[in-house]
């Protein structure tokens, strides 16, 4: 299950917390990649192509819904699974992330074991 998960998320203690519950996978042969804000997360999917994306919908620069809807613009074919990590978890949030392109939506707070095994189910199953 070797892969790529690139966490993006401007709250410090939030990117952090992912960062630390998806570790356990890096003994699986999986990178993380971790960035701060949503710019700095589209130029790391360009460079690094990962297998997942998590993405924070709230950020500075650009937004969760703005990389998401760029990265399935860039290489659609080729393009990573994107779960949007939000605190904003209304229909209308939800309907604006399914039309940019967003594979999952994961609620704040999370619990890092859903975190993990959904992450696991995402790299097994490949593009």
């Amino acid at each position: 299950m070797p892969g790529k998960i690139l966490i993006c998320d401007d709250e410090p203690h939030i990117r952090r917390l992912i960062e630390l519950s998806l570790e356990e996978l890096e003994a699986e042969g999986v990178e993380l990649i971790v960035t701060e804000d949503g710019e700095e997360a589209l130029a790391e999917v360009r460079a690094q192509d990962p297998d997942l994306v998590i993405l924070d919908v709230m950020m500075p620069k650009l937004n969760g819904f703005d990389v998401c809807e760029a990265i399935r613009k860039d290489a659609p074919a080729r393009a990573p699974y994107v779960l949007l990590l939000t605190s904003k978890g209304q229909e209308y949030d939800r309907q604006r992330g399914v039309s940019v392109g967003a594979d999952r939506f994961m609620t704040k707070p999370f619990d890092p074991d859903v975190l993990v095994a959904t992450a696991r189910e995402i790299l097994a199953r490949g593009r």
